[in-house]
């Protein structure tokens, strides 16, 4: 689950936007062990960020106030290997990120597909370093009420530039890797999704991902270049905060004539991860690795 239900509170009945105050819980909690954790060279860490928190929402590992971006590898072993990278942008707002259902589950699916998976933990908005302060503030924004704890409307600068680092760091280790540095993607999830787009399209002509998947994530109209990579965009028509908001992202890949697949389950909602039981937006992953294959993204075992 994650955090952009503040997006959405405008746009929502205040009975939902209630109801979503009852499903929400927290938890203090220590951070995972990563001893594989890689450092990104994205610049000082800005002063003016408390701590860096590690916390459960109903009962999942979820993080906030980073101020200095990680890449986490998850290697396919060598006999599944296909030479396909994904960079996996957990969402959260930008208020936090969802490391374990946007992040770790999903890199080690793709890891036990043969895809080599890396968890981008990128630099967010600064939350209050109080855990019940911030716990408090979320809730009034979860229920409609004046509250200093909002995301950006879009991605901020500093979460695009660890997109770019990232793609950056997996090339030039590729060989280490065993991957083909022609075949890094970046895959999104809500918050991750933004920055998934803005990065791929900061990015150099020839320096952009090979393909891009944004799960769930704001699809309104951008302009697209003409080398934009592959795309495989995934939403539920259910979705509260971007259902309703159209779908020019994919009409512009149309217009580019570049490659674009789109899902819009019949549900699933918001935050469905690898996917929801009983609802259409399962197995959108195993759809997910098939477009690789079809498009020949994906290398042979």
């Amino acid at each position: 689950m994650t955090l952009a239900l503040l997006c959405a509170v405008p746009q929502i009945a205040q009975a939902q936007a209630e109801n979503a105050v009852q499903k929400f819980s927290f938890a203090p909690t220590s951070p995972p062990s990563q001893a594989n954790e890689i450092p990104l060279r994205t610049g000082p860490q800005a002063p003016d960020v408390p701590a860096e928190n590690w916390f459960l929402m109903n009962g999942e590992l979820n993080v906030r106030n980073v101020s200095a971006a990680t890449l986490t590898p998850f290697l396919p072993s060598p006999d599944k290997a296909t030479g396909t990278a994904v960079i996996v942008a957990p969402g959260g707002g930008f208020l936090g990120l969802a490391m374990e259902t946007e992040g770790f589950a999903v890199a080690r699916w793709l890891a036990d597909h043969g895809i080599a998976a890396f968890v981008l933990k990128y630099r967010l908005v600064p939350t209050p370093a109080d855990f019940g302060v911030y716990t408090t503030e979320l809730r009034a924004a979860f229920s409609g009420k004046p509250t200093g704890v909002r995301p950006p409307q879009d991605t901020p600068a500093y979460a695009r530039d660890d997109g770019l680092a990232a793609l950056a760091l997996v090339r030039s280790r590729a060989k280490e890797w065993r991957i083909d540095p022609a075949r890094v993607g970046m895959m999104g999830f809500s918050a991750g999704a933004f920055t998934t787009i803005v990065t791929t399209l900061s990015a150099k002509p020839g320096e952009r991902p090979a393909f891009i998947a944004p799960i769930y994530g704001r699809l309104t109209t951008r302009e697209v270049p003409a080398d934009a990579p592959p795309m495989y965009a995934v939403l539920a028509a259910d979705d509260h905060f971007f259902a309703s908001q159209g779908f020019g992202l994919i009409d512009g890949w149309l217009q580019a004539k570049r490659p674009v697949e789109f899902h819009l389950y019949q549900n699933g909602g918001h935050g469905f991860g690898l996917g929801r039981p009983d609802t259409t937006s399962n197995g959108w992953i195993e759809g997910f690795k098939n477009w690789l294959t079809v498009n020949k993204l994906l290398g042979q075992r």
